[in-house]
């Protein structure tokens, strides 16, 4: 990997509020943050104390009161929004995550102590929402662009944006927008987490002697595709925040390679020791497969001594669906960052590869 050069002289007195540090994208910036000299808070409603140094922080971010006793004491120099909830509809979605968004920058606006926002949201901002992708009656040119204009659809991801405009021209402090497509990485109890979803889902291929059977669309497995590592995603945050050329612009943010599907599955099966079927003619959803296979992977569990065995808490079927039953390949254009200096890069097989390592490493696979 060509990991980023972090400007670890310029950490002096800086204070992040990772909103979300439980996540994927939350729980691995709040350990660059830390490896850097950073002082780091980690705000979510049930934090973790799995990271050294990191200083959690509980709080509904819905309750303005709860948010003000949570950071009575705390007046970060950086905020990171790294979080979302996911409700029933986009009209729900935008009323809730913009309200995160806007009671946290509401309750430090008066410490006035806020230098810079960073806000992470997805490819949603091109494709349209969840349930709803390419509803605008075209699909949208890729690679997808940063300068490519909102969809006319609800989204909340726009919401979001809108609220740390508006706290910026207020209080005075610079921002980021960063959309990452589909993050790779380890959490538990993450609503958007692909990786592991494949890592379970072929961990009781191998068990039941099925084969590892593509779920998506032929579009998916036959397009160009990429994802990002969610370690690229830190260190692109952390340069876009330490460095004033880049301030005040939206990045997309990958790993820097391309591929295809119908090539990573199969490396995929063979990593795990398992046979394979590509596409065949057919969406094949991985959501019905992996709902009748709670008391397998309980089994499994068990057999093999690991330490969740709530299959909810490690797969998110609905979400893999809908990022691999695309009707169109999906692929980003990172010339933002890249013109300005941001060299990330990580190759996408290496991502799979480590976090299965990390997983079977930490028992939550065998």
């Amino acid at each position: 990997m060509n990991s980023q050069k972090l400007p670890i002289q310029e950490t002096a007195g800086n204070s992040a509020l990772v909103v979300g540090a439980t996540g994927i994208a939350g729980s691995n910036l709040a350990k660059k943050l830390l490896e850097i000299g950073w002082t780091v808070f980690g705000l979510s409603r049930n934090p973790k104390s799995d990271t050294e140094g990191l200083i959690p922080v509980a709080a509904d971010l819905l309750n303005t009161e709860s948010l003000t006793a949570a950071l009575k004491d705390i007046a970060p120099t950086h905020v990171f929004f790294t979080t979302w909830m996911r409700k029933d509809t986009e009209d729900e979605n935008i009323r809730v995550n913009s309200a995160m968004v806007r009671n946290v920058l509401d309750v430090l606006s008066p410490k006035k102590s806020i230098q810079h926002v960073s806000l992470v949201t997805g490819l949603k901002h091109y494709l349209g929402p969840f349930d709803a992708y390419a509803k605008s009656g075209t699909l949208p040119e890729t690679p997808l662009r940063e300068e490519q204009p909102r969809l006319d659809l609800p989204n909340f991801y726009y919401a979001q944006e809108d609220e740390v405009y508006e706290a910026a021209a207020r209080d005075g402090f610079s921002w980021n927008v960063h959309r990452p497509h589909t993050l790779i990485g380890k959490t538990i109890g993450n609503a958007m987490n692909l990786g592991t979803t494949l890592a379970v889902y072929a961990t009781i291929c191998k068990q039941e002697g099925t084969p590892f059977v593509w779920p998506g669309s032929e579009a998916q497995w036959k397009g160009v595709s990429d994802v990002t590592d969610a370690k690229i995603l830190a260190d692109q945050i952390i340069w876009a925040a330490s460095t004033p050329e880049a301030h005040n612009q939206a990045f997309n943010t990958a790993n820097g390679d391309v591929f295809r599907w119908k090539w990573l599955w199969p490396k995929i099966a063979e990593w795990f020791q398992i046979e394979f079927e590509g596409y065949s003619g057919t969406i094949q959803p991985l959501e019905t497969v992996l709902n009748t296979k709670h008391e397998s992977w309980r089994a499994i569990t068990k057999e093999n001594h690991l330490i969740e065995g709530n299959l909810d808490q490690l797969a998110s079927a609905w979400h893999t669906d809908l990022d691999l039953g695309r009707p169109l390949e999906v692929m980003t254009d990172m010339s933002g960052s890249r013109k300005l200096g941001f060299t990330g890069y990580k190759d996408t097989k290496d991502s799979f590869f480590e976090l299965f390592e990390r997983l079977r490493n930490d028992r939550i696979i065998p």
